[in-house]
C-alpha cells in the first residue's frame, strides 16, 4: 500500500497514505465486544490459531489449514474479514523476502482524489512544504523505533511506516507496533489485510535501491521479520474509514502486537532493538507544541520507499468534520508508505513521545495531517496490551 491517504491516496499496491482500518472500538473491549482468545505463541514464532476462531471462519467458508497454500489470496467480498474478532494472521515463514519487500514499494497505478470533505471545524492556513530529511543512518542508532509494515490486499503487497511503543503490561518487554488503521484494514469498503509484518530498522545501512537487489536479507531486516499476531484499529476508522477523501481519518490509528517469524532467542521486540516510545493521550494542544518529528519511509514518487526520512515544523489544525476530533497537521513533502509513521513530541513530561501518526495528504504532496490521540486511541492500545497481559 504505500498509504498516506488522498488527499494522500491509499490503498492499492501501495497506497499512498491509504487508510486501513482496524477494528477496536473506542472501549478497551472493542465497543463492548469481547475480543477473541489470543493465538498462543510457541517459542518457534509460529502462531497457533485457537479452535473457536477456527470454527467461526469454517462457517463462512474459510479453511485456515489451506491459508499458507495460497488460501490467502482469496478476496472474495464474502470473505474477506471485516469484524474485530475475526482477526487472524498465520505466519508464512519466508514470504516477505528481500525481492517481495521491495516490489510491495510500487507505486499506485490509479491516479487518486486529493480532495478532503467538510473544513467546518477549526483549520488553520495550509502550512508551507517542509522538505524532508533523509535519517542519519545506521537507522538503529538514530531512531530505533522505526520501522516498516508490509501487508497484502485485494490489489497486492502493500508497504507503511510504524513505531515500536511501550506496553503497560510488559514494561521494557513491549512487542507493540503503533500505525495507520489504514495500514491493517481497509475501512467501510473491506476489511482486514493480511500478512501484516513489521520490519524495525529496515535497510539500516541506507544501502543505494540498487545496491539492495543483492544484498542478504539480514542486512536488509537486521532485527528480523515481525508478524502481527493481533492487531486493533478503530471502529470508526472500521465503519467510516475510505481510501480518499479523509473519511475516518481522525481516528486512523491501529496497534499491532507482534511475534518473531522464526522464534529467535526469546527477547521481545523492545528488547532485540533496545527501545521503544511511550504514548501520550493528552498531548498539548497546538498552540502549546512548538515542533512534531514525524518520521516514515516514503515510497511514492521522487521515493522508492527503501529509505528513512522525517520532517519537523510546528504544527498547526485541520478539522475534516465540525463533530470530529481537529487533526495535527505539518508541512512536509513526503509521500505514500509514510502512512502510520509516527509523530514525536515533547510530552507534558518533557520527553520525547508518540503523540499521532501520519494519516492523510495531498496527492501532490506537501503537508501531511495525524489524528490527535485521544479516548479512543488509549482503549485501542490498553486492549491491545491487556490481550497479552498474562503472556
Amino acid at each position: 500500500m504505500r498509504p498516506i491517504r488522498p488527499t494522500l491516496a491509499a490503498a492499492s499496491i501501495a497506497a499512498v497514505l491509504a487508510l486501513a482500518a482496524t477494528a477496536c472500538g473506542p472501549s478497551e473491549d472493542n465497543a463492548g465486544e469481547k475480543p477473541s482468545t489470543p493465538a498462543s505463541q510457541p517459542t518457534d514464532g509460529k502462531i497457533t490459531i485457537p479452535d473457536d476462531l477456527k470454527d467461526r471462519l469454517k462457517e463462512r467458508g474459510i479453511d485456515l489449514d489451506k491459508w499458507k497454500n495460497g488460501e490467502w489470496k482469496n478476496w472474495d467480498k464474502d470473505k474477506w474479514l471485516r469484524e474485530a474478532k475475526d482477526f487472524v494472521n498465520p505466519i508464512i515463514e519466508g514470504l516477505w523476502d528481500p525481492d517481495r519487500m521491495r516490489d510491495a514499494d510500487k507505486p499506485p497505478e490509479k491516479p487518486v482524489d486529493n480532495d478532503i470533505s467538510g473544513d467546518e471545524g477549526v483549520t488553520d492556513p495550509t502550512p508551507a512544504p517542509v522538505n524532508a530529511q533523509a535519517v542519519k543512518a545506521p537507522y538503529h542508532s538514530t531512531a530505533a523505533e522505526a520501522g516498516k509494515v508490509f501487508f497484502d490486499g485485494p490489489e497486492g503487497s502493500m508497504v507503511c511506516s510504524a513505531t515500536v511503543v511501550k506496553d503497560p503490561a510488559h514494561p521494557g518487554k513491549s512487542n507493540m507496533v503503533w500505525t495507520a488503521g489504514h495500514c491493517v484494514h481497509a475501512g467501510k469498503s473491506g476489511g482486514w489485510y493480511r500478512n501484516i509484518a513489521f520490519v524495525p530498522s529496515y535497510n539500516d545501512s541506507a544501502k543505494p535501491t540498487a545496491a539492495l537487489e543483492k544484498a542478504p536479507k539480514e542486512q536488509i531486516a537486521p532485527y528480523g521479520v515481525w508478524w502481527g499476531d493481533w492487531a486493533q484499529t478503530s471502529e470508526q476508522w472500521i465503519s467510516q474509514g475510505a481510501a480518499t477523501g479523509g473519511q475516518g481519518a481522525p481516528f486512523d490509528f491501529a496497534v499491532i502486537h507482534v511475534t518473531p517469524e522464526k522464534g529467535g532467542t526469546g527477547k521481545s521486540l523492545e528488547e532485540t532493538i533496545g527501545s521503544a516510545l511511550p504514548v501520550d493521550f493528552n498531548a498539548p494542544a497546538v498552540p502549546k507544541i512548538d515542533n512534531m518529528t514525524a518520521k516514515g519511509y516514503p515510497a511514492a514518487p521522487p521515493y522508492d520507499g527503501q529509505k528513512l526520512f522525517q520532517c519537523s515544523d510546528k504544527p498547526g489544525r485541520l478539522s475534516i468534520k465540525a463533530n470530529e476530533p481537529t487533526m495535527y497537521r505539518i508541512g512536509c513533502t513526503m509521500t505514500g508508505g509514510s502512512s502510520g509513521g509516527g509523530w514525536v513530541a515533547k510530552g507534558r513530561d518533557g520527553k520525547p513521545a508518540l503523540v499521532s501518526n501520519t494519516s492523510i495528504g495531498p496527492v501532490t504532496a506537501g503537508w501531511l495531517a495525524g489524528p490527535r490521540l485521544g479516548d479512543e486511541a488509549k482503549g485501542v492500545y490498553n486492549s491491545v496490551s491487556k490481550k497479552f497481559a498474562g503472556q
